[in-house]
């Protein structure tokens, strides 16, 4: 080797700002309990918006939370178990729904959450998944959306009726359980068949004022 070639080996390479903002941008970023479990969270659901389950991998929602993959694997054994976990976390909680005094209110407070949920991110993430999922995994996936949201929903619209009925806006006897599970089944029945388009401003209203209502009112 040449005294010129062996200069040339000891100096520093030139700075390059494509290839630093490039590394920055891929360089793992130091975070820990809820902060990076909520990026996670988050590139989960787009990787599962933007390619659909079967192309989710724990690869790439690591590399587009900016973690390394064994932070991942240290909290979920399988990509179903991430998914559901990051499902679980989005979707809102209806045992959340306050006391308001009115049983039409409450319903409609219940009912906007659930649509403003299905037409976010969350939703097109579940609407995706539900779409391409084996019939193996679809029971998992099924078994969580009851345990989740159809069984809570339902339990919490009893609680309303029967508030209702001791305040005398909802009718004796109408908190029965096929009652309670109208909401659930027409909120499926949209995103399933009629597509989330349909779940835009004032279907809320509808719901409540043009199918609940006739049903409980005193």
């Amino acid at each position: 080797m040449s005294a010129e070639a062996g200069a040339d080996a000891g100096v520093e390479p030139a700075f390059c700002p494509v290839r630093s903002a490039h590394e920055a941008l891929v360089r793992p970023v130091r975070r820990r309990g809820k902060e990076l479990e909520a990026a996670i969270f988050a590139a989960a659901l787009d990787q599962l918006t933007s390619g659909g389950y079967a192309r989710l991998t724990m690869e790439g929602v690591a590399g587009a939370a900016r973690t390394g993959k064994a932070a991942l694997y240290r909290r979920w054994a399988s990509k179903d178990e991430l998914v559901i976990d990051a499902l679980d976390a989005a979707l809102p909680r209806p045992y959340d729904t306050p006391d308001l005094g009115s049983a039409r209110d409450e319903l409609l407070q219940l009912v906007m959450g659930f649509t403003e949920a299905m037409t976010s991110r969350v939703g097109s993430a579940l609407n995706a998944l539900m779409g391409e999922i084996d019939h193996e995994r679809a029971e998992v996936f099924k078994g969580f959306i009851a345990d989740r949201v159809i069984e809570p929903t339902a339990r919490t619209i009893l609680e309303i009726l029967r508030r209702g009925a001791e305040r005398g806006d909802v009718r004796p006897g109408a908190a029965t359980p096929l009652v309670a599970d109208v909401i659930p089944a027409m909120l499926l029945y949209q995103v399933k068949i009629r597509g989330l388009e349909n779940l835009g401003p004032g279907f809320a209203d509808r719901l409540v004022d043009e199918v609940l209502e006739p049903m409980i009112r005193a």
